[in-house]
């Protein structure tokens, strides 16, 4: 999927969070978006995926030659990111099952093969209120990675990982998001972005 943001700019309520940004994401590429706490990446990615909108300026997509409507866009993304929400209540495998409701699984993957992949087989019955961070944080990933969308986005996306499982979220990447953009959104750490190939920089108001 191309994305291009054209002097994009957000604000809540009088404070401007970022402005003037304007940046092509070309298909099939990998970036990763670089700045501080507090500099617009989290604010940024949710425009981009059609959760936000902007206070000025504009964003295009486009997907095999067609142009897709901001408000259409959610059905081509995947995201993972802290702030996002999954349901407590729910076991593992309930929580994978209610996502292929709305979104199928590259490579035409089960529900029973994204456990094995995600590596918390022991976990399967397991409520995710119970789990650890780390492990919660393996979901998000796992559903997000799995997931058959042109275009990933992940924000901080090593956050509560082990040496052990940050390897296996590189393995993730390089196995099943072969063909996919990629927007990583960091503080700048190298092992959430080693593999992307440009470097964009937010730098806030």
């Amino acid at each position: 999927m191309n994305i291009t943001l054209k002097n994009a700019g957000k604000k809540y309520s009088n404070n401007w969070i970022f402005r003037n940004f304007s940046y092509s994401f070309i298909a099939g590429k990998r970036y990763v978006v670089l700045g501080p706490n507090g500099s617009g990446k989290s604010t940024l990615l949710k425009i981009i995926s059609g959760g936000a909108t902007l206070s000025e300026g504009s964003t295009e997509y486009i997907f095999n030659s067609k142009t897709i409507k901001p408000e259409d866009v959610f059905q081509y993304v995947s995201i993972a990111a802290p702030w996002l929400d999954i349901p407590e209540e729910y076991t593992q495998e309930e929580i994978i099952t209610f996502h292929t409701k709305f979104k199928k699984f590259v490579n035409g993957i089960s529900v029973k093969d994204a456990i094995k992949i995600i590596d918390l087989e022991h976990a399967r019955e397991k409520h995710y209120r119970n789990f650890s961070s780390g492990m919660k944080q393996r979901v998000k990933l796992g559903l997000a990675i799995l997931t058959d969308a042109p275009l990933l986005l992940l924000d901080e996306p090593v956050t509560a990982l082990d040496a052990k499982s940050v390897d296996w979220y590189k393995n993730m990447i390089n196995q099943y998001s072969k063909d996919k953009t990629i927007l990583v959104f960091s503080n700048n750490r190298e092992e959430e972005f080693g593999f992307c190939e440009e470097k964009v920089q937010i730098c806030g108001q």
